[in-house]
This record gives C-alpha cells, sequence and structure tokens, in this order.
C-alpha cells in the first residue's frame, strides 16, 4: 500500500486561502451511500404513504355534457323567413360558455338538485369511506363505543332544509337514526333537541327565525348519525362555478364540453343534466322573448297600417267614379310598376329602421346601414315623381291613387306575415343551442390514479430521501480529505491511515480481558493501516533530525478518535524497525492502551510520579521485541497537578537515556489541560484527527492552544479514512493532486 507523506511545513508558513470547491459526482454518490438506508426509508415512508392515500382517500368521478350551439336549420328559415333570422342567437362560443357559468344557469341548477343541501353519514375518521365502499349491510353504529360514526352502507336523502340565514355556511346539524323511522336533530344553536319523521315535515322556531327539515330516505340503524348542512345559495352557486369546467371541443366548432368532478356519482350526473337543461331552456326562453318583443311592435302598427290601406283605397274609388278609369301608356305603367316596387321597399326598409331602433343605438353599424339603403330609395323616389310630374295631371293622379292602394296592400300583407311567422317562432319552443350527449352516472373514479400517485410518491420519497441525506452530510461538520486540513490551518498531514474494520474484533477481545497483545501491526503487519503507519516512520525521521530530545507526543483535539490506537501501532512499528522504545500512556484520566497490550492498568505513571515505584519497576519490558510500555498506573483524583509537578519532567529526562525513542500518548487538548502541560517536554509533537469526526475548528484550536505553550504540532495524522468511498480516490485542487491506491502484498 503506498501513501504519499507531506514534509513539514516551512517557518513562516501561514495557512494558505482555501481552494476553489469543486462539485464532484462522486462526493454525492459515497454520500448516497452511506445515508443509503435513510434513503430506503424514507421512499419506504411516501410509497407507504402514497399507498394508504390511495386506498384511504375518497373516490372523485367524473362526468360531462355536450352542448351544441348551432345557427338556424335552413329548413326552418325558409319556412319561416326573414323574420326568424332577426332573432337567431349568433354568440360565439366563447360567449356561450361564459353563458353557461352565469349565475342565471347555474343558480338554476342549484335550485332543481337543491345543491345547496348536504347530507351524508357521519364516516368513521380516516377508515370510514373505505370501509363503506366494500360494505354490505348497516354497520353498528359507534367508534370504540363512542360517537354514532359509522362504516357500512347507510345512507340519507334530504329533499328540503330550510334554515335561518344566521344558520347557513354554519356547522352541520347532527341527525342521529332511532327506531320506527324517528330521528333526532341537534345543532349547538337549537334550543334543545328535535324529534322527526321520515317522509314527514319538520318544522321549528327557532331564535333567529323559523327551520323546515324533510327527510325522504334514512336508511341506519339506531345511533346511526349524520351531518345534514344548508349552504346559502350563492356559496352553492359560486363553489359549482368554479368547479365546472368548460372547453370548446375543437377549433370553432362552436360543441362546448362542460365537465365536473363529484365524490357522489348521482348527484354528479343529476348537476350536470341540470346545468344543460337550464341552459337549453334559458336560449328558447331568450328567443320567445325577443320574437314576443318584436310580435307586439308589429300588432301595434298593423291597425294603423289598415287604416292607411282603407284611406287609400277609398280615396282611389272616389277617383274612379269621379273620372272613370284611366287608361295609362306604357310608360306610365312601367313608371307606376318601378314607383310601387321602391316605394315597397322604402317602407320595408323604414319599419326595418323602427324595429332595429328599438334595440341599438343610431351609431350601431346595421342602423347606419339601413339608414344609407333609405336614402338610396328615396333619392330613386325623387327621380321617378320628376317624371310622372310631366305627365297629364289626370293621369298623375290616377298613377299616384293606384300606387297608394298597391303599396299599402304589399305592405299590410307583408307585416301580417311577420307577426304570423313571429307567432310560429313563439310558440315553436325552438332555440339555436341543444344537448347533444346528456351525462351518465360514472361507474369507475378518476382520482385518486393509484399509479399516478404511486409514482409520485416513489418520486417524492427518493428526493426527500436524497435530500435528507445531504443535509445529514453536510451537518456532520467533520473533515473528510486530508487537504482541507492543510489549506485551513497550514499544518502537514504526516499520514493518512485507512479505517481498519480488522480493528474491530481485536478491541472486543481486548475489552474482554485477553491476556496477549491486540494490536494491528502484530496481528496484521500488512494491512493497510500499518502500512500507512510505516509511512509516518519515515517522515519522523526527518522531523526529528533536530530535534532537542527523543520524545514524541501524540494527542488530538477531541477523546474517540484513535490516538490511542495510533500511538500503540506506531510504537510496534518502530520496535520492528529495531528501535529501542518506550510507549508512555499518560492518559491519567482513561487511559486504555494497557487493554490492547494484555497489561494490568496499575503499577504504571501515577505510582511512579507519586514516588511509590521506581522507573524499573513502572516499565512493562519487552511486551514485544523492542518495545517497552508504562501503564497509566492507578487514575489518580488530581492528574492535572501529577503531570504540572516537577517529578514529571525529571521522569522524562530519566526514561529518554535508555531508549531511543519514548512515545508519550496524553489526553485530548479539548478536554484536558494535561497535554498543554507535557508539551514543552517533547520535541516532536503529533496530532491525531479523524475523517468525518474531527473538525477544522478543533484542530484550529487545539493548535492555538498548544502554540500558547510554545510549542506547535509538527504535523497531523489524518486517521479513519475510509478508501472505498470513492471520492476520495482522487483530489484535483487548482495547484495539483495525488491517489490513495490500494495495493496488498501477497500471502
Amino acid at each position: 500500500m503506498t501513501f504519499t507523506a507531506h514534509p513539514a511545513a516551512p517557518a513562516g508558513h501561514s495557512p494558505s486561502h482555501a481552494p476553489d470547491e469543486e462539485v464532484r459526482l462522486s462526493e454525492y454518490v459515497d454520500i448516497l451511500l452511506d445515508h443509503k438506508w435513510w434513503v430506503a426509508a424514507t421512499t419506504a415512508v411516501a410509497l407507504l404513504a402514497g399507498g394508504a392515500y390511495t386506498l384511504l382517500a375518497t373516490p372523485v368521478y367524473q362526468s360531462n355534457v355536450l352542448v351544441q350551439v348551432e345557427d338556424a336549420a335552413p329548413d326552418a328559415k325558409g319556412f319561416l323567413g326573414e323574420a326568424s333570422s332577426l332573432f337567431d342567437v349568433k354568440t360565439p362560443a366563447a360567449g356561450e360558455i361564459q353563458v353557461l357559468r352565469s349565475r342565471m344557469v347555474v343558480g338554476a341548477a342549484v335550485d332543481q338538485t337543491r345543491f345547496y343541501i348536504d347530507a351524508r353519514p357521519r364516516r368513521v375518521p380516516l377508515v370510514g369511506e373505505w370501509l363503506a365502499r366494500d360494505a354490505k349491510e348497516l354497520s353498528q353504529p359507534g367508534l370504540l363505543g363512542l360517537g354514532g360514526y359509522v362504516s357500512g352502507n347507510e345512507r340519507i336523502q334530504v329533499s328540503r332544509l330550510d334554515v335561518p340565514a344566521e344558520l347557513e355556511d354554519a356547522e352541520a346539524f347532527t341527525l342521529t337514526a332511532q327506531e320506527d323511522g324517528r330521528y333526532t336533530l341537534s345543532h349547538p344553536l337549537l334550543d334543545g333537541v328535535l324529534e322527526g319523521r321520515v317522509g314527514r315535515l319538520l318544522t321549528h322556531a327557532t331564535p333567529h327565525g323559523p327551520l323546515a327539515l324533510q327527510v325522504e330516505q334514512l336508511d341506519g340503524l339506531p345511533g346511526a348519525q349524520f351531518t345534514v348542512a344548508r349552504a346559502s345559495r350563492l356559496r352553492a352557486i359560486e363553489t359549482l362555478q368554479q368547479r365546472l369546467q368548460l372547453s370548446e371541443q375543437g377549433r370553432q366548432s362552436n360543441v362546448i364540453s362542460v365537465t365536473l368532478e363529484d365524490d357522489d356519482p348521482v348527484r354528479l350526473a343529476g348537476l350536470l343534466n341540470a346545468v344543460g337543461e337550464q341552459y337549453v331552456r334559458q336560449n328558447v326562453e331568450r328567443k320567445a322573448a325577443e320574437a314576443q318583443k318584436t310580435l307586439a311592435f308589429l300588432e301595434e302598427q298593423l291597425p294603423e297600417f289598415r287604416q292607411q290601406l282603407e284611406a287609400s283605397e277609398e280615396a282611389y274609388t272616389r277617383f274612379r267614379h269621379r273620372n272613370g278609369t284611366v287608361a295609362f301608356d306604357e310608360e306610365a305603367k312601367g313608371l307606376l310598376n318601378q314607383t310601387i316596387e321602391l316605394q315597397t321597399r322604402l317602407l320595408e326598409a323604414q319599419q326595418q329602421r323602427r324595429e332595429l331602433a328599438a334595440r341599438f343605438t343610431d351609431q350601431n353599424v346595421r342602423v347606419r346601414t339601413v339608414d344609407r339603403q333609405i336614402g338610396a330609395l328615396r333619392q330613386e323616389i325623387e327621380g321617378l315623381n320628376q317624371r310622372v310630374g310631366r305627365m297629364p295631371t289626370i293621369q298623375q293622379d290616377a298613377l299616384r291613387l293606384e300606387r297608394d292602394v298597391r303599396v299599402n296592400s304589399e305592405l299590410y300583407q307583408s307585416l301580417q306575415n311577420n307577426a304570423l311567422q313571429l307567432r310560429l317562432v313563439k310558440e315553436g319552443k325552438i332555440g339555436n343551442v341543444r344537448l347533444l350527449d346528456p351525462a351518465v352516472q360514472p361507474r369507475r373514479a378518476v382520482k385518486p390514479q393509484q399509479p399516478l400517485v404511486l409514482a409520485a410518491a416513489l418520486a417524492l420519497g427518493l428526493l426527500g430521501g436524497i435530500g435528507v441525506a445531504v443535509l445529514r452530510a453536510r451537518l456532520q461538520r467533520g473533515v473528510h480529505d486530508p487537504m482541507e486540513i492543510e489549506a485551513h490551518t497550514g499544518l502537514s498531514v504526516y499520514a493518512t491511515v485507512p479505517y481498519a474494520p480488522e480493528q474491530k474484533p481485536l478491541d472486543q477481545r481486548a475489552s474482554q480481558g485477553a491476556s496477549d497483545v491486540q494490536l494491528l501491526a502484530q496481528r496484521q503487519p500488512d494491512s493497510q493501516p500499518v502500512e500507512a503507519l510505516r509511512s509516518l516512520r519515515v517522515a519522523l525521521q526527518f522531523a526529528m533530525m533536530d530535534a532537542a530530545n527523543n520524545r514524541v507526543l501524540i494527542t488530538g483535539p477531541t477523546p474517540d478518535i484513535g490516538k490511542s490506537f495510533v500511538s500503540g501501532n506506531f510504537a510496534a512499528i518502530l520496535a520492528q524497525a529495531g528501535k529501542r522504545v518506550l510507549l508512555v500512556d499518560a492518559d491519567l484520566r482513561r487511559g486504555h492502551l494497557h487493554k490492547a497490550l494484555g497489561l494490568r492498568r496499575e503499577g504504571g505513571l501515577s505510582e511512579l510520579l507519586a514516588a511509590q515505584l521506581t522507573p524499573e519497576q513502572a516499565i512493562h519490558a519487552d511486551v514485544l521485541p523492542g518495545l517497552d510500555v508504562m501503564t497509566t498506573g492507578k487514575l489518580p483524583p488530581n492528574p492535572a497537578d501529577l503531570v504540572l509537578s516537577p517529578a514529571f519532567g525529571r521522569t522524562l529526562e530519566q526514561l529518554s537515556g535508555g531508549y531511543d525513542l519514548v512515545l508519550i500518548d496524553s489526553p485530548p487538548v479539548l478536554v484536558a489541560s494535561d497535554t498543554v502541560t507535557m508539551a514543552p517536554h517533547c520535541a516532536v509533537m503529533l496530532l491525531v484527527a479523524r475523517a468525518g469526526q474531527t473538525q477544522l475548528g478543533e484542530v484550529t484550536e487545539c493548535t492555538r492552544r498548544l502554540s500558547q505553550a510554545g510549542c506547535a504540532p509538527n504535523g497531523v495524522v489524518f486517521n479513519g479514512m475510509d478508501l472505498s468511498r470513492r471520492h476520495y480516490g482522487s483530489h484535483a485542487y487548482r495547484y495539483g493532486g495525488y491517489r490513495h491506491t490500494d495495493y496488498r502484498y501477497n500471502a
């Protein structure tokens, strides 16, 4: 196994600026792998919630009606003539959609179906609707003996519910079934419980006004409860308006689809059909009303035109009695026919102008067009009158009188025909819209859609799980990369020690009181962590070239970072290299190196400092070839005072003379002051940081405290790095990079 060791930082070196952070996909892959159970659990919870929703949610059904807006049929137009076409409603589909959504149409449908009344069984919470779907009989009322909840096929039908305005849109009434078709009605605003019977009108005078209730059907065992509510008519209309979905089918097809969703398929079909029927009805009534209005106008005009006709006929008869029959030449006959035609057209245009004036202003395009036609006809008639004026007087009078008779006769006959046609339009009850497809009761619900809900739950669960994993990773502020330590603190990382799963069984045997050595360097000398510590041995040689003594202090910021693991195995590796090494467990608070070495705690450093033992008595010689060990001894009540005493320094001086290296395992810096006291007695100091646990702030604070004592750390041992995480495999910063490579020796 090969590792790159970094030399100590040169004097005067200051922490460099943090490198530009790069988003590495492999890092997020490792995060997901590390938190795979969180992702799986979140996804499973989301799927369970989605499945429960599809089972427990109330089914929603959908239906629609199709309405066609059409022009008047050619046959009908030909039969009724031009008068019928005046009343054809040719509003575009967009306008008809607004008519369909209007309060006039929707309000009539609400009244017809009594949509403002909401009466339903009081279902068991959450699962009541689900249980009722497959129920074949009435259920026993009550939930755990409380209330009148039901979960069977209970039914209620209310045909009338009139309440005072104060009780509209308020809390629902509670109706409780009794025996023999009786029921009770209660409400917080009622002055007591009312009693009624199915099929009979229940009336009551409340302090706010009269109340009337008519229950037509009530299926439920005694004690079963139902909720009955009355919404205001306006609120019911607005609710239905919001729920209606209207759209034109195709482009300029004039076919409108009216779609609605509801949890009651029977009520759904009734509402849609009521909307369609009311829309067709208002269209017919609108057309009939316009025809009636024009017919009334014509009936007022007919007597006047009849009088004009009779007066013209009487005048013409007197002229003939006085002068006899006047013969017209061919020119006079032509002028007479032209004058009669133009005069008839003029009177018809004037009649049309009066009809339009009742509906439009003078600036309307249709009114102005008729005015231009009237002006043109008058000019032509004036030209013919000038030609007639050149005829003999008796011919002029005869021509004028015969013209008046014939024009008035034709006009009177035309008005009579129009009046007849309008009567047919009024009585025919035919509009220009029709209901193509009425609504039918749907059998299958459109919501919830189980595949879609489960797919959405799966997607949300995965996204939520990934979010939880990334959030947990971001909240864990531990250092994951040795380069972070070098970039932010200026300390060199002497060695990167991989995570050692092989150490776990050794720790278990040691905690059980094994009498032999349980060091990884002894048990598995070719393992990756041991090889990493060998690279530390090389780096230590350079660090100690100009050292004042042969003592090396190994510490760390906090507990449980593998400090004792590094100390024990590094001491064994140095001994294997032929060095004479003394390992001192100076953690007088909770040191436990003696367990890994199969030794007893008592009879160690604390007794030596208390002058209870000699150095020879406190040292366990040749625990491994070349390795002597001094345990903590009995844990003292005042460890800080012991290491602060002059005896501690004299003891180290005395011990150093007999060894090549003295390794001291000290307490964590941030939880005990002992290490700051020991540090000045050692030439080299190594900090142990654990991957994913030690924070940069802890390393910085640890370095600051030691620097205040005049002994800054020489370097860092980065322990517990998981090389299976792929984003540890390579590091590419702007100033260079390196790779950790897994390389195992053959057995």
